[in-house]
């Protein structure tokens, strides 16, 4: 059933925030060693394009595949920093392992603010085919701009992600070539709006 929209992003990591560095102890009073990293925008295999929470890239990929129009929603100029999932796992990994990182806040992204109406023209050109952009109503609560501050993922943990969003939309593009089901098939539970209108004021 879809959910009423809300901008859950900035509440957690609003949340982060507060157990960064205060995470609690153990029953001898010990700190916990913690870390909190916000990963940004991750995709690739396996990534969920259906139901409530679908996300953009594998419904761009698999509509434009399947022959449907692309769904941007507003005037499709807010941005988003994508992040390749093996990026965003190497970071977690170094983030674990760092002493530095140790009560620190830290973000993975992969460092560059991608509007969605520029993903839309890099998924047709990376899929070598033309799609039919639609524009729909805004959705309620959509951040205008997310953009990920890497200085201390760079610093404190070396972290330098190398997979660009052409290269990881090829590799997506491969995965979903290796699967057994169809975009059709895969878009048979698709959702274009996944909220819930707000209720009538009269």
């Amino acid at each position: 059933m879809p959910r009423r929209r809300r901008a859950a992003v900035g509440l957690r990591l609003e949340l982060g925030d507060l157990r960064d560095g205060n995470a609690g102890a153990d029953d001898r009073g010990t700190p916990y060693r913690t870390v909190v990293v916000r990963p940004f925008n991750t995709y690739g295999p396996r990534s969920h394009h259906e139901g409530d929470s679908g996300e953009v890239i594998p419904k761009f990929m698999l509509r434009c595949l399947a022959g449907r129009p692309l769904i941007v929603f507003g005037n499709g100029e807010q941005t988003r920093d994508f992040t390749y999932v093996s990026d965003t796992a190497a970071g977690i990994i170094l983030a674990g392992e760092s002493d530095a990182a140790i009560a620190q806040t830290i973000n993975l992204g992969f460092g560059a603010e991608v509007s969605i109406n520029a993903l839309a023209d890099v998924v047709q050109k990376v899929l070598g085919r033309p799609a039919t952009v639609e524009h729909h109503a805004d959705r309620p609560g959509d951040v205008r701009r997310l953009y990920a501050d890497m200085g201390k993922a760079r610093a404190l943990l070396g972290y330098q992600p190398g997979i660009s969003l052409e290269d990881g939309l090829r590799r997506l593009l491969e995965w979903y070539r290796g699967q057994p089901e169809s975009p059709e098939e895969l878009l048979a539970h698709d959702r274009v709006q996944n909220w819930m209108p707000a209720p009538s004021t009269r």
